[in-house]
């Protein structure tokens, strides 16, 4: 069978996220993070290539693109997508426009849509808006965001900025419109030489109108909700059987532990309701002397802590503490701190026998998955904004949970680690 979809994602989380929502609909996925093991993977009508590219250099972040999207499409995949945040987190300098630059360029392709719309979180565009709840995202917490501070609401400009190919707007009233007019007027937008289209979309059924309108068209980009509706269209022109393909994960027994470096308010609530149970300590980065001290007191804690259950550690902090992390030590040496930390803790954590994983934020998960050695995983089902596990597929096992920072319920941590310990059918 000929693999539909090809996912190129820029960062571990969204990677899961979209491929757990495809399998509970019954579409297998196999899920790598090095472009190279794409060749393994047998079967699949989707492929996803997940690795951390939202916040590096452009340059760095379209040829590590570019490797996935060849890998893809030597695997003779249908379709590219690229999935990045609801949120369009990026900078004036990319990284969004030079990497759908390249998709389109590797495919041969005239033009895209960019749909980073998710209703069930409340994120919407509305005339070429972005909006996070009632909120644009220039007026929500995303403006602080210590790496992609979106401060412009309107995508039209923010992609425009990254991008020398032309940007318009598919709008919302022909979106809900009859389909001949919305693809008429993707038909003149590429006449004019537009080659990236803003899409509005603001409920599901948007989205069903934008599956429609893109699904022969071999580049696609977006957020994961709307991969969720391409699977009809695929059955309905055989490309995909009916029925569901599965794979059941595993019980993972072990100890647990939640890894935290995501500044996010979701993410200090989550930590805050875990800590009314379970004990979490709490790194700050203006106080760390060293790497291998701060790893080094972790450890020593959580050993003394992990046999009565769960514990977290976590690097997150209030945009005040931010703030001075990154006077202190710039801002991409802060982050690179962070993940320095929580990346060394993960293979100490997994030397002492912790084999439960839950890790919030998307850079966070690209660098203990990449820490602890992991190439290919096992993707669960979809269970809600932020909650999918995963397995790796070795003898001993490691279980997963890649949470972005944003999402996902107040209290999820401790059920979420104590689900892994029963097998997922």
């Amino acid at each position: 069978m000929q693999p539909i979809m090809g996912v190129v994602a820029d960062d571990l989380t969204g990677g899961m996220e979209t491929a757990s929502m495809l399998v509970a609909l019954g579409v297998d996925c196999g899920f790598v993070t090095q472009p190279a093991l794409v060749s393994e993977i047998r079967g699949a009508p989707v492929l996803v290539v997940a690795q951390k590219t939202r916040v590096i250099a452009a340059s760095a972040a379209v040829r590590k693109s570019d490797e996935a999207a060849r890998a893809l499409l030597d695997a003779g995949v249908r379709q590219l997508f690229f999935k990045y945040c609801a949120t369009f987190d990026s900078t004036d300098e990319g990284n969004i426009g030079p990497v759908a630059d390249r998709l389109l360029e590797l495919a041969g392709e005239a033009r895209t849509a960019f749909c980073p719309s998710a209703p069930e979180v409340g994120r919407a565009v509305f005339n070429g808006h972005l909006f996070v709840g009632t909120q644009l995202v220039s007026d929500s917490p995303k403006r602080f965001d210590p790496l992609t501070p979106m401060t412009d609401p309107d995508l039209v400009r923010v992609l425009q900025r990254q991008t020398a190919s032309r940007v318009g707007l598919l709008p919302h009233h022909l979106v809900r419109g009859a389909a001949k007019a919305l693809r008429a007027h993707a038909d003149d937008l590429m006449r004019q030489g537009v080659r990236h289209m803003i899409a509005d979309a603001i409920y599901p059924e948007d989205l069903d109108a934008i599956a429609a309108l893109t699904v022969d068209w071999k580049v696609m980009t977006g957020n994961s909700p709307i991969v969720q509706h391409y699977p009809s269209l695929w059955r309905e022109r055989g490309w995909l059987p009916e029925g569901s393909a599965k794979r059941p994960l595993p019980a993972v027994g072990g100890g647990a532990a939640v890894l935290s470096g995501s500044c996010a308010e979701r993410t200090i609530e989550q930590l805050a309701a875990f800590e009314r149970s379970r004990p979490v300590h709490r790194i700050q980065l203006t106080e760390v002397e060293s790497v291998e001290a701060a790893v080094a007191g972790a450890v020593s804690w959580a050993q003394a802590n992990l046999q009565d259950g769960p514990v977290a550690i976590a690097t997150s902090a209030s945009p005040d503490q931010v703030v001075r992390a990154q006077e202190k030590f710039g801002r991409e040496g802060a982050a690179r701190l962070a993940e320095d930390i929580l990346g060394d803790l993960a293979i100490a954590l997994h030397g002492i026998g912790v084999r439960r994983f839950v890790v919030a934020g998307g850079e966070t998960s690209g660098t203990v998955v990449e820490r602890l050695g992991i190439g290919r995983l096992r993707i669960g089902a979809y269970q809600g904004p932020g909650i999918a596990r995963a397995t790796t597929e070795t003898d001993d096992p490691v279980a997963l949970c890649l949470k972005s920072g944003k999402l996902g319920p107040v209290d999820m941590f401790l059920p979420t680690l104590e689900s892994m310990t029963q097998a997922e059918i």
